[in-house]
C-alpha cells in the first residue's frame, strides 16, 4: 500500500511530466476557491453604471481592475473618457477605460481583450433570493450581481494568466485589455476613445475576443454575430393637462386611444412586422446557411418550460432560432404617462408615450429604418382623422454585427475547446446587441471573435444571476487553452 507522502511524491511527477497546458489546469483546479473569494470581493462592490450616485463604486472597480493588472506585470492607463450631463444638469465624470498591456514581443501573437465591470441595478427587494451584492455558493451556483455579466469572466482571463505565471511558464501571447465601466449603460464615450486609439494602442493586434456572451444551452459556444438595436418613442399628446373622464369622456379625441392603435399596427400576432419595406435589407436565407442550424443543440420543451409557456410562434428548433437571431423583431416595451398603479384612477391622460424597439440584422441601417417607422406611423395616424400631436423619435440606434467564423482565431476557439471539454463548438448567433462588437472589427479591421464561458440560464440582466462554479473554473481553463492555440498563428 503507498504510503500518503509515497503518493504525493508520485503525483508531483506525474504533474511535472504533464504537458506545460496540463499544468496550467491543474494549477487553476487548486486555486479555485482563491478565485472564488476574489469575484466576491468584485461582486461587493457595486459598481451600477445607471445610477449615479454609485459612480464612484464604478470608478474604483475601474482602479481595482488596473491594479490587477499591473500585479501581473502590465502595464496600464486609466483613459479619461468625459463627463456625463443628466436631465437635470448635473454633471459627474465618466469612469475611465482601463487600457492594459502586457507583453511587447515582435515575434509573438497580440490578442485584444474586451470586458466590462460595471453592471445592472440589483436589490433584494428585487426578489433576489439572496444579497446581490454578497458572492453566495448554492448547490454549485455562485449568485451575485455580476458574476456572469460580465465580472467573473474578466476575472477568468486575468486568473489564466495567473496560472501561467504561477508556473513560470512564458506567455505564449502579447496581451492588450480594454475594459470598460459603462457598457451597460449604452458605453458612453467608448467608440470615440477607440477610434482615437486605433493608429496607436490597437494598431499590433492581431485577433480581438470578447466573454460578453452565453452559451445557448450545456454545450461549449463560439458566437459570431449579434443584432443590432433601434429604440423608439412614439407620443401623443391630445391636452394641456390630464382630464376627468366623468367630464370630457366622449368629447375629446383620446391620446391613449390613438397610443395603442399605433402600437397594435406595428405587429401581428404571429410576431410579423407590419412596417412596409423593413425585409428589404435582410439577407435571403440559403439552403447552406440554414443546415449551420440543425446542428445546434437546443431543446424546445425545456426552452418552453423554462419560460412556463406553452407555445412559441415557431414550431421548429431551426425557425426558433433564426427568428431569435437572424430575422428582425419587434417588441413593445411599455407607456409612459399612463395610469399604472393599483385601485381605479378615471384619468384621461393628457399626454402618453409608447416605447418599443426593433432588433435589426446584417445589412439594415438604423437611420434607414427610423424614416421607415416615422413615415408609416405618421401614415396610420393620419388615417385616423385625429387632430391630436404625435411626435416620433428614434432614442438610440446601432448595427448588427457578424463576422466569418471559419478564419483562424475561430479555429484557436474550436481547438480550445475540444481541449477542455472534449467536445464541438456550437456556432451561434446572439439576438442581443453588444455594439462593441462591431465597433472594435469596424475600427481595426481585425478578427472579432465571442468566447463564452457562461451558461443559458445565468439570468444576466435578472434576479438571481449566477455563473456555476463550473463555468468558472472550466471557463479559465478555456481562456488558457484559447491563449495556447491562438500563439501558433
Amino acid at each position: 500500500m503507498l504510503t500518503l507522502a509515497v503518493f504525493s511524491l508520485l503525483l508531483h511527477f506525474a504533474i511535472q511530466a504533464s504537458s506545460p497546458l496540463d499544468q496550467v489546469f491543474h494549477y487553476i483546479d487548486e486555486h479555485q476557491d482563491d478565485y472564488v473569494q476574489r469575484l466576491k470581493e468584485w461582486i461587493a462592490i457595486q459598481s451600477e453604471s445607471g445610477n449615479p450616485t454609485k459612480r464612484e463604486d464604478v470608478i474604483r472597480m475601474m482602479q481595482v481592475v488596473g491594479e490587477m493588472i499591473k500585479h501581473l506585470g502590465g502595464t496600464v492607463e486609466l483613459t479619461d473618457v468625459g463627463n456625463e450631463e443628466f436631465a437635470d444638469g448635473k454633471i459627474i465624470p465618466l469612469p475611465p477605460v482601463v487600457l492594459g498591456e502586457l507583453g511587447k514581443d515582435p515575434n509573438k501573437t497580440t490578442v485584444g481583450i474586451y470586458g466590462h465591470v460595471d453592471v445592472q441595478p440589483a436589490k433584494i427587494e428585487d426578489g433576489w433570493s439572496t444579497d446581490p451584492y454578497l458572492l453566495t455558493e448554492k448547490d454549485g451556483n455562485l449568485y451575485g450581481r455580476g458574476s456572469s455579466d460580465d465580472k467573473g469572466p474578466v476575472l477568468a482571463w486575468l486568473h489564466a494568466i495567473e496560472a501561467f505565471q504561477a508556473l513560470n511558464q512564458e506567455l505564449p501571447v502579447n496581451l492588450k485589455f480594454i475594459f470598460e465601466g459603462m457598457e451597460e449603460s449604452g458605453s458612453k464615450g467608448l467608440d470615440e476613445l477607440l477610434k482615437e486609439k486605433n493608429e496607436t494602442f490597437l494598431s499590433n493586434i492581431d485577433y480581438i475576443v470578447i466573454s460578453d456572451s452565453a452559451w445557448l444551452s450545456k454545450k461549449p459556444a463560439l458566437t459570431y454575430g449579434t443584432r443590432g438595436l433601434c429604440y423608439f418613442l412614439v407620443e401623443v399628446q391630445c391636452a394641456n393637462q390630464d382630464l376627468h373622464s366623468g367630464l370630457y369622456g366622449g368629447t375629446v379625441h383620446e391620446a391613449m386611444t390613438d397610443l395603442i392603435a399605433l402600437l397594435d399596427s406595428l405587429v401581428n400576432s404571429t410576431g410579423y412586422i407590419l412596417i412596409p419595406g423593413i425585409d428589404s435589407d435582410v439577407m435571403p436565407l440559403t439552403d447552406e446557411e440554414r443546415v449551420l442550424y440543425e446542428g445546434i443543440e437546443f431543446n424546445l420543451e425545456a426552452f418552453k418550460r423554462t419560460l412556463d409557456i406553452t407555445e412559441l410562434l415557431h414550431k421548429t428548433k431551426e425557425d426558433v432560432l433564426l427568428h431569435r437571431w437572424r430575422f428582425p423583431s419587434l417588441s413593445i416595451h411599455g407607456i409612459e404617462g399612463a395610469f399604472s398603479g393599483p385601485g381605479a384612477k378615471t384619468v384621461i391622460p393628457a399626454k402618453v408615450t409608447g416605447k418599443f424597439s426593433i432588433r435589426l440584422v446584417p445589412n439594415m441601417d438604423p437611420d434607414k429604418l427610423s424614416s421607415q417607422v416615422t413615415t408609416y406611423l405618421h401614415g396610420v395616424f393620419a388615417a385616423r382623422g385625429s387632430p391630436n400631436r404625435l411626435r416620433v423619435a428614434l432614442e438610440y440606434g446601432s448595427k448588427a454585427w457578424v463576422t466569418n467564423f471559419t478564419d483562424k482565431q475561430y479555429d484557436a476557439g474550436r481547438r480550445a475547446i475540444r481541449k477542455v471539454f472534449g467536445t464541438e463548438a456550437d456556432l451561434i448567433r446572439e439576438g442581443g446587441t453588444i455594439p462593441v462588437a462591431r465597433t472594435l472589427q469596424h475600427t481595426t479591421q481585425k478578427s472579432v471573435m465571442m468566447l463564452p464561458i457562461g451558461g443559458a440560464d445565468d439570468g444576466i440582466h435578472s434576479q438571481n444571476e449566477k455563473l456555476s462554479r463550473n463555468s468558472y473554473i472550466n471557463g479559465t481553463k478555456l481562456l488558457a487553452a484559447y491563449i495556447a492555440e491562438i500563439s501558433q498563428f
